[in-house]
């Protein structure tokens, strides 16, 4: 294995609130759950975790509250052996929290109350953390900070010829374009169909779809299709399916950001795209089969041991 890569990842922490039910609950309906628990999250969080145990180097740029559920973040981001220095504390706010219901296939559903994520902004969290995305070889970034934030880290990224890898999630009606003017743009089927303004389906997201991503400033999309692997799509006119690996799902909620950390790990070693994505859909894959979000990220050895023993369908 090469040197590892150094990975910054600027986004969101929380506490996630997580309950299992026989199924999703429609408008109105009360389901009765079980298995609660308490998990450390976010997507920035978990794409963090995912980076160091998948061979990465990893600091963090993000914002908890001062609150027992903050602490506890920290303690657990640390223990992850993640560069922290970037972390800040919100006083006087809560900590954000996402609540999750998952069901008995593993699909869920997910609220999030952003609470100090929403204070972080540019002069108090990126401009001064300059050093960080100097070392950095990739800039792995979400939607839960605040826009203005993810547009200033791009900026900063830009200067420090870092790559930028952008996790359009949870994606707004309107994604301006300077947010996709980035190396890698990496959406689901439901963020792509946010972003473009049109409805795709799952069985039809195509070149077409992904070309107008490029369109809007991605050098490169690599979209996430969930049970059918990852669609590369490049300004340069590269068109690639990439096969999944099947395992038995019990939890698809960290599936995403298992498989962009992976991502940014991969292009951070110096991986061409078709291998980057190989990998990171054995690392979404193997978060499928675990409950939670951090604790469902895999290790490298993981993902390397199940590559070994299955070949892509």
């Amino acid at each position: 294995m090469p040197d590892k890569p150094n990975i910054l990842v600027v986004g969101s922490i929380n506490m996630d609130l997580v309950v299992r039910a026989p199924h999703l609950p429609g408008p109105g309906e009360t389901v009765l759950g079980r298995d609660f628990a308490t998990t450390p999250g976010g997507k920035g969080a978990n794409q963090a975790v995912a980076v160091a145990r998948l061979g990465g180097r990893c600091s963090m740029i993000g914002r908890v509250g001062d609150d027992q559920f903050g602490q506890a973040l920290l303690e657990e981001l640390k223990a992850e052996g993640l560069d922290c220095r970037g972390v800040s504390v919100a006083s006087g706010r809560p900590t954000g929290v996402a609540m999750i219901t998952v069901d008995s296939s593993g699909e869920n559903s997910i609220v999030v109350d952003g609470g100090a994520n929403r204070t972080a902004n540019a002069d108090d969290d990126i401009f001064p953390n300059a050093e960080l995305f100097a070392a950095a070889d990739v800039v792995l970034l979400q939607l839960e900070l605040p826009l203005s934030v993810v547009r200033a880290a791009i900026d900063q990224a830009k200067r420090k010829n870092c790559k930028v890898i952008l996790d359009p999630a949870p994606a707004p009606a309107h994604l301006p374009d300077e947010l996709c003017n980035v190396d890698v743009l990496s959406p689901n089927i439901g963020e792509a169909e946010r972003i473009v303004g049109r409805n795709i389906g799952e069985e039809r997201i195509d070149k077409n779809t992904a070309t107008d991503l490029i369109a809007r400033g991605a050098r490169a999309v690599v979209a996430k299709l969930g049970h059918r692997g990852s669609l590369i799509v490049t300004a340069d006119g590269q068109f690639r399916r990439v096969g999944p690996y099947k395992v038995n799902v019990v939890n698809t909620t960290g599936a995403g950001d298992a498989f962009t950390a992976a991502l940014a790990v991969a292009l951070g070693e110096g991986q061409e795209l078709p291998a980057a994505a190989r990998f990171a859909n054995a690392a979404g894959a193997l978060a499928c089969t675990r409950h939670g979000a951090i604790a469902a990220m895999p290790s490298r050895r993981e993902v390397r041991t199940l590559m070994a023993e299955q070949e892509p369908s």
